[in-house]
């Protein structure tokens, strides 16, 4: 059976840049769509027979704002994907969109084209806190949206949702998270929001304004994983939740260590033991793919061993875990250093053993970032003599 391979395009096409965006976006650079597109392809073709033998379950075009790209150059770049890649009959084909962006028209277009799944910004129900950030939609173009997707007949419709906003309080988040439940779709993704150097709302909090606090935070966060559990969303990710089936390839490529292949300026891959990046410039990116010129910005060899770390690091972002002998097995590192702090966030109520994983409980997530950095200090002792020392002790 031939293996799984994830294809990420980045559009960095947006008509209006968020205050707190620190994705490689641009506005008003349209006038490169149809270079872009071009380069897009050519880097493609020429990197396809790389991935000769593989097969692509999962094709993500995200951004900045992809639609910008335009319906019809979005179906041809698919259509282009299909011909020189494996793609499987079942891929997840998604397509992210603003709420502003979409009419029934276009959807029924991708729809009919291939694409099978819609992640809309919806951010926030409150248009108080939309505009606080930036936003150019409201709250009632996230529901014409979503019903038009329905139209559409899409049958997967993902909402992202932000807590922390500039003037966000518990009973607006209740809002919030009540106005996406209701709107029905089968996923939902929820971020705390981050201020990033360079962004305006860096700016904006460097000159004195305050946002909700890391307690508001968490409790939101919180909210979030009872409210949505409640009305049927499983949660599979520190971030993210589906109904059941709907848990989505593409994000889990990430978490499962799956490979994957990006194209785009900033896009990142891993393919073939290796992490690499593509620069962060338009210009830079079309101009090295028309011209032979170096693409990447950062390039590491991975070797399998080393995954070991990652391994901790991203399978702990979801709920489904870690399991000890898989961890052996594949890394040769002895778990044993691992288990003693799991056993001790366990008592604290951050960890729980199912069936043989090991998995964060939602106040877990919420220490995820200093838990994790715990155990990859102490998967320095993970050795394979440890490993093998220990085999020998159990008599396997």
């Amino acid at each position: 059976m031939a293996e799984k391979l994830g294809i990420y395009v980045h559009i960095p096409f947006c008509k209006h840049k968020c205050d707190y965006c620190d994705f490689y976006s641009l506005a008003g650079a349209e006038e490169q769509t149809e270079r872009y597109q071009k380069a897009l392809l050519a880097h493609m073709a020429e990197t396809a027979p790389l991935a000769k033998g593989w097969e692509v379950d999962a094709v993500y075009f995200g951004g900045g704002t992809p639609l910008m790209l335009g319906t019809k150059a979005l179906i041809q770049v698919l259509d282009f994907i299909k011909k020189h890649f494996k793609v499987t009959r079942d891929a997840e084909i998604t397509v992210e969109a603003n709420p502003e962006s979409v009419d029934f028209a276009t959807l029924r277009a991708l729809r009919r084209a291939g694409f099978n799944r819609l992640s809309l910004g919806m951010q926030s129900a409150c248009d108080a806190e939309l505009k606080a950030v930036g936003r150019i939609h409201d709250f009632a173009q996230v529901e014409a949206a979503v019903q038009a997707a329905r139209k559409a007949k899409l049958k997967n419709v993902s909402l992202d949702l932000i807590y922390g906003l500039p003037g966000q309080t518990s009973e607006s988040w209740e809002k919030t998270l009540d106005a996406a439940v209701a709107l029905g779709p089968e996923h939902i993704s929820g971020y705390g929001l981050k201020v990033e150097d360079g962004t305006p709302l860096a700016v904006r909090v460097a000159a004195g304004e305050s946002l909700p606090d890391d307690d508001a935070q968490a409790d939101a966060y919180l909210a979030m994983v009872s409210r949505l559990e409640a009305a049927g969303y499983q949660q599979y990710e520190i971030s993210n939740f589906a109904k059941e089936s709907f848990p989505s390839r593409h994000n889990l490529k990430y978490w499962t260590l799956s490979p994957y292949l990006g194209f785009g300026p900033g896009a990142h891959s891993d393919f073939g033991d290796r992490r690499y990046a593509f620069l962060r410039d338009l210009e830079g990116y079309i101009t090295a793919v028309e011209s032979g010129g170096r693409l990447l910005s950062e390039e590491t060899v991975i070797p399998r061993r080393e995954r070991g770390s990652e391994y901790l690091m991203l399978r702990l972002r979801t709920t489904h875990g870690i399991e000890e002998w898989e961890y052996r097995r594949e890394f040769f590192m002895d778990f044993d250093p691992v288990l003693a702090l799991l056993t001790d966030y366990e008592r604290q109520g951050w960890a729980e053993r199912r069936d043989r994983r090991w998995r964060f409980t939602p106040e877990g997530f919420l220490r995820s970032n200093v838990l994790i950095g715990q155990l990859l200090e102490v998967q320095e002792r993970s050795t394979l003599p440890g490993t093998l020392k220990y085999m020998s002790r159990k008599g396997t």
